[in-house]
């Protein structure tokens, strides 16, 4: 993927600007046995008004890249560009700005809560510290924000505890909108749900989505629910953007052997196309981020490696409009005139 190196405002393919840019970033942590190499090297934008989705097995880097995107962790490597301002640059008073602007949903409703706190402490919080209401203003503002999450009122001096999971993440959720950001990041908003609660969650964010003009990062595991609410899908392996593209393209045709194994993982509702249906299981486990495999990371487990993807690492490129991949079975310079053509 070619990566713009000024400041000036990215546009897309359909002439829309990019709220978000992402280039090249790199998170990792010493430890003491050595180095967590977390996210690799990763470069990606988000449209204003969209949701980009990533999708991914546990540990391969999706909410510490969240995390990392919002500053709550310093990058080690790369930048991030909100509205022409690189995130990471950006002095304590213009990032205490950006913070109004970019927010965080948390995937624990149950730890991302002080239980100290009653719902208007909470969510009052960060009217305090931006200085946004105060007085009755103030009590005023959380319960029209209790109200737009589905949750009463008159609840605002209850306790955390006093709530379902469910309940609780729809508070976490007013707290995100308390100051009227533009950019949420969703770490995985809903996997410690229950499953009848999951959809009700995520047809709240949609339509917030729709009456303030939101943009979403949209951390999960669950891919039919990811294909539900984002505009475009990524697929990140130990670290690393193994796919992108639009949601409905990724979903019926996808190039990455990873990206294949994932989806014919998910159960068809029809029991004859279930049955012949051919499943691609991945044997191993992941390999552990402090010593990812040479070239691809995803060698070690993929049914198609050849011996080029032991020695060269692939170039994300590509391939298609707006379809992204880093897999040699689609690099010319690898494969020759052997290359797959999507």
């Amino acid at each position: 993927m070619k990566v713009i190196l000024n400041n000036s405002p990215v546009k897309t393919k359909n002439n829309q600007e990019a709220l978000v840019e992402v280039r090249n970033l790199k998170k990792y942590f010493n430890t003491g046995s050595g180095v967590v190499k977390a996210v690799s090297d990763v470069s990606f934008t988000i449209k204003k008004g969209e949701t980009l989705g990533v999708v991914g097995e546990s540990g391969c880097g999706k909410s510490t890249m969240g995390r990392t995107v919002l500053r709550l962790y310093d990058a080690t490597e790369g930048e991030v560009w909100f509205e022409g301002k690189n995130v990471h640059k950006a002095g304590s008073g213009e990032l205490k700005k950006l913070r109004r602007d970019m927010q965080m949903i948390f995937q624990d409703p149950y730890a991302s809560l002080n239980p100290r706190m009653t719902i208007e402490d909470i969510i009052g919080e960060a009217l305090d510290l931006h200085h946004l209401a105060s007085g009755a203003k103030r009590k005023e503002r959380i319960q029209e924000l209790l109200k737009l999450v589905g949750l009463r009122p008159e609840h605002i001096n209850r306790f955390p505890h006093e709530f379902s999971g469910g309940q609780r993440q729809r508070i976490g959720i007013a707290r995100a909108l308390a100051v009227e950001p533009k950019f949420i990041v969703c770490d995985e908003p809903i996997s410690a749900l229950d499953v009848s609660i999951q959809a009700q969650v995520v047809n709240l964010l949609s339509d917030l989505q729709d009456k303030f003009g939101l943009t979403y990062l949209f951390i999960a595991h669950d891919l039919s629910m990811v294909k539900h609410i984002s505009d475009r899908v990524a697929v990140m392996y130990l670290g690393k953007m193994a796919e992108l593209s639009a949601s409905e393209e990724l979903y019926e045709n996808p190039l990455h052997p990873y990206t294949q194994a994932l989806l014919s993982a998910i159960p068809i509702p029809d029991p004859e196309v279930e049955r012949k249906r051919q499943r691609v299981v991945l044997e191993g486990d992941v390999p552990s981020p402090m010593n990812p495999p040479s070239g691809c990371h995803f060698r070690t487990r993929c049914p198609r490696a050849m011996e080029s993807c032991a020695k060269i690492e692939p170039v994300w490129q590509e391939v298609k409009p707006d379809h992204f991949v880093a897999c040699h079975l689609y690099n010319e310079e690898v494969m020759g005139n052997k290359v797959l053509r999507p």
